[in-house]
């Protein structure tokens, strides 16, 4: 009796420890087929596709695959990312340590990056830890998505998606792009964009509000160029303001000649007057000189005569 309730007693931990495994292996599988398709497959492909729509240089798929460090980096960030995402502290950095090591593109593991995304060339770009990047944006090289250094939490800027960020480009802070915002080539971008909107210079200026959505994104050259636009109309003043004075200098000419003849008339009225002041205080001294000399001789003959 006893060994038969022994017996009954392993069969049931065996069946336990079967279905405690197979429990494992379908948690195991399931993370596995979750890391696959949703986290990793799906926005890869999506990249993948992206390119070809977006760039003419994208003959086929052996390029893409072995030539775009752009996809390079953001395989191995989603890799990061999904590590990092669960905890896991020193692999994510080493990896994306490697993608920049490889490709030029330092992508900080924690940075959350939608699908779709378009990293042309990629050399010298730079993503936060705490920034945000929608689906479908488009960057080129040199861009920087970064903080100011003097922010805590959430410090990185969080990009909309259809973004198109220029090359050179700068978004420093924690700050909100807008969908379909263009931000201009060597742009610094330091203010909240709205959904939209075009933004140019340094620091970075709303000039204008995209009427047109379907534009394609690489045409750069539709971009509002707003400097020469302020020196075209500054140049147009200029020449308007020198059309007016040639039109006044025969008038200036004219009243500087007139003021010329008042100076020298004056100064001669001025000469004449001290000449007759002093003719006249000559003649008089002249006048007293001589009543003085009588003076003295009719003195002389008085005495004479007493």
């Amino acid at each position: 009796m006893q060994q038969s309730l022994d017996s009954i007693s392993d069969v049931y931990d065996g069946l336990r420890l079967r279905q405690t495994t197979k429990t494992q292996d379908s948690a195991h599988t399931s993370m596995l087929k979750n890391f696959l398709s949703g986290v990793f497959l799906e926005p890869l492909l999506s990249d993948f596709r992206i390119i070809f729509e977006r760039d003419p240089a994208a003959r086929n798929w052996l390029e893409v695959v072995f030539c775009y460090p752009g996809l390079h980096a953001l395989c191995l960030h989603r890799l990061a990312h999904w590590l990092h995402c669960r905890g896991v502290s020193f692999i994510p950095r080493l990896i994306s340590h490697l993608g920049r090591f490889l490709t030029g593109i330092e992508i900080h593991p924690g940075a959350e990056i939608g699908q779709g995304v378009f990293i042309d060339h990629g050399m010298g770009v730079v993503i936060g830890e705490t920034a945000i990047i929608g689906d479908y944006t488009l960057i080129y090289q040199g861009v920087t998505l970064g903080g100011t250094g003097k922010e805590t939490g959430k410090r990185h800027p969080t990009v909309g998606k259809n973004a198109v960020i220029g090359a050179g480009a700068k978004v420093l802070g924690n700050l909100q792009i807008g969908d379909r915002v263009r931000i201009g080539a060597g742009s610094i971008v330091l203010q909240n964009v709205p959904s939209d909107r075009t933004v140019v210079g340094v620091p970075g200026r709303i000039i204008s509000r995209n009427e047109n959505a379907s534009l394609s994104p690489l045409e750069h050259g539709k971009l509002p160029d707003m400097e020469a636009t302020v020196i075209r109309s500054l140049l147009s003043r200029i020449e308007e303001l020198e059309k007016q004075l040639q039109a006044l200098r025969p008038r200036v000419r004219s009243r500087d000649a007139i003021n010329r003849v008042c100076t020298r008339v004056r100064s001669r009225d001025a000469i004449n007057r001290v000449c007759t002041r002093v003719r006249s205080r000559d003649a008089i001294n002249r006048v007293c000189t001589r009543v003085r000399s009588r003076d003295a001789i009719n003195r002389v003959c008085t005495r004479v005569r007493s």
